[in-house]
């Protein structure tokens, strides 16, 4: 799956493949599902009725480092995390999660009845 969100006023394209997970370890050296699971206390994201205390509980590093992983399966000339990070005056989180959780909930679902 792939998308182009903007950011900063940037246009950033991710891609999710069969390779995000294990490009993730590889760089982060952690478990790509485990922290997706880190992720779950937002549940399906509706910023008018967004829950604070749920952000109390959620990890958001392992945010950027999916998205970076997300932006370097696209454009593997991405650089290095922070490198990538710094380029950006603004980061939206709660933003960017609205924008891409279709892609992260494709990566754990199943398209065939089980």
């Amino acid at each position: 799956m792939e998308k182009t969100i903007t950011v900063d006023g940037q246009d950033i394209r991710l891609k999710s493949t069969g390779g995000t997970p294990v490009r993730f370890k590889a760089q982060f050296g952690k478990d790509y599902f485990a922290q997706l699971l880190k992720l779950a206390p937002l549940g399906k994201i509706d910023m008018e009725n967004l829950d604070p205390s749920k952000l109390d509980s959620v990890d958001f590093e392992v945010f950027y480092n999916l998205v970076w992983t997300m932006a370097k399966t696209a454009d593997p000339k991405i650089p290095e995390p922070m490198v990538w990070l710094d380029s950006f005056d603004e980061f939206p989180i709660i933003e960017i999660l609205e924008d891409i959780q279709d892609m992260i909930a494709s990566t754990i679902q199943s398209k065939k009845k089980l």
